[in-house]
């Protein structure tokens, strides 16, 4: 009576979250995609549509507002804003250079300044950063807002199926001690070998999200994690060569680590989110 339903939760959660990661990961569902690394390391990555560039990493890495970040960061070096470590954000020179620059002056609005985090929120919001996640998630290399989601409702039920199922079998120990008491022999070991079953596939599934889940669902597919990891690695190698320059350091740093790896200690003051009172 009590192991049925313990089976059966533990098989449909384990099915359904399977299933979801199977259809975000390429070496699964055959699905191929373009080339391109950014492990070389240079300042820009790339330009060709082929091979993500530095915007696109930072997507990777740490999401909308990492590339609102990089932004930021990288129109402060043009000259063209000026971040506060008040967390005030001003124009210096509206110029802008490309759509992600036009979208942060354009969310400052004629006052020619406004708060940080209201700044990086409706910029990560908008269509500029929404069309890199778009792009990204076209080629692969992103998981789509919805599918996260849904891989985090799918955790959530497997976990809520392992907690089940032990409550099922604590309850089935307990029906057992009745009938002991009746004059029923039932054997405990053969009890527990019976929920074996649910229980492994429970936790088992749970141990395979940790592993395969939870790098994937913050923002980049297993393609986009390997991307990620190459950069790493092109910039341990370049670091141990003395081949980058402070920028590109800087820079890259800024989109693997955020806006805490920044050495100017005004930039890291400017960034940080404020709490809210």
């Amino acid at each position: 009576m009590f192991l049925i339903p313990a089976c059966l939760l533990a098989m449909l959660s384990a099915l359904r979250l399977c299933r979801l990661v199977a259809t975000i990961d390429p070496a699964v569902n055959g699905t191929s995609t373009p080339g391109g690394s950014p492990e070389t390391g240079s300042e820009e990555l790339s330009d060709d549509e082929h091979a993500p560039d530095l915007f696109d990493a930072a997507y990777l890495a740490g999401g909308p507002e990492r590339v609102v970040e990089l932004t930021l960061v990288r129109m402060v070096a043009k000259g063209v804003l000026h971040l506060a470590h008040t967390g005030w954000t001003s124009v210096a020179r509206p110029h802008p250079q490309n759509e992600l620059e036009a979208a942060v002056l354009t969310a400052i609005g004629p006052e020619g300044q406004c708060r940080t985090d209201e700044l990086r929120r409706e910029v990560a919001h908008g269509t500029a950063v929404r069309e890199i996640a778009d792009r990204l998630t076209r080629r692969g290399l992103a998981v789509a807002p919805g599918t996260r989601d849904t891989l985090a409702q799918a955790v959530t039920g497997v976990r809520w199926s392992l907690v089940t199922t032990l409550g099922l079998f604590a309850a089935a120990l307990g029906a057992a001690g009745a009938r002991d008491l009746t004059g029923a022999r039932i054997g405990l070991a053969a009890l527990a070998a019976w929920f074996t079953l649910p229980l492994v596939l429970s936790a088992g599934t749970l141990l395979m999200a940790r592993i395969e889940v939870y790098p994937v669902t913050p923002w980049a597919a297993p393609p986009g994690q390997d991307l990620l990891r190459g950069l790493r690695a092109g910039t341990r190698r370049a670091r141990t060569h003395h081949a980058r320059s402070r920028g590109a350091d800087q820079t890259l740093a800024l989109i693997l680590r955020g806006p805490g790896a920044l050495r100017e200690p005004y930039l890291r003051a400017a960034l940080k989110p404020s709490r809210a009172l």
